[in-house]
């Protein structure tokens, strides 16, 4: 497996050819490598966070494993940084979120992204805990979805029933301009419906 730097060069990687189909402002976006003690920065703002009775419960309940990754509150119009960044002789990508939510305290949560020996794109939220992903282009803009989740352990990877996820992870970032884009993310149970969802507008902060 390839030392990886950059989600770019990952998701080149497994994207392929459908790779040409993302808007040139994405490519570029995607292109910057952060390298160690170099991180890369984003500011940005949603306009929703949400989630259903099922989620707030899910939420409280495995935050002292996966901290922010299922944030059990519904709020809106408030600010978000992300830092990208790597590690020396690390292959991992990790993106660190700051959730300022209004009258809470911030919520800090840390993901980390790699390549699987499959050629899987990976990204464990904390635990051992993670998702597989697949990704597609349409109409220029990049998109994700989830294809299992999974409990890591020992270099193990073993599934976890649908019913007893979150549910199917959507997410979409979209192009705006050179410097902004905007993503919107929605998790669908197979049984209860949506259960979370994001929507908000980040920008660039090294273009």
């Amino acid at each position: 497996m390839q030392l990886v730097v950059s989600e770019g060069e990952l998701f080149r990687r497994i994207l392929g050819d459908e790779w040409l189909k993302l808007h040139p402002d994405i490519q570029e976006r995607f292109a910057k490598n952060p390298e160690p003690g170099k991180p890369l920065y984003y500011r940005g703002e949603l306009s929703e966070l949400s989630c259903s009775r099922f989620g707030k419960f899910l939420g409280f309940i495995t935050m002292p494993l996966i901290k922010g990754a299922l944030i059990p509150f519904n709020d809106q119009n408030f600010p978000v940084d992300i830092e990208v960044y790597s590690k020396k002789d690390c292959p991992f990508i990790f993106k660190q979120r700051i959730y300022r939510l209004n009258k809470r305290k911030p919520i800090q949560f840390t993901s980390y992204m790699r390549e699987s020996e499959k050629g899987e794109v990976l990204e464990y939220v904390g635990k051992g805990l993670g998702m597989k992903l697949k990704l597609h282009v349409q109409d220029g803009n990049l998109h994700f979805t989830s294809d299992g989740y999974f409990w890591d352990v020992f270099g193990v990877r073993i599934p976890l029933p649908g019913i007893l996820t979150p549910g199917k992870t959507f997410l979409c970032h979209r192009n705006d301009n050179p410097s902004q884009f905007n993503i919107r993310i929605e998790i669908q149970h197979c049984l209860l419906g949506r259960t979370f969802a994001q929507v908000g507008v980040f920008h660039d902060l090294q273009h």
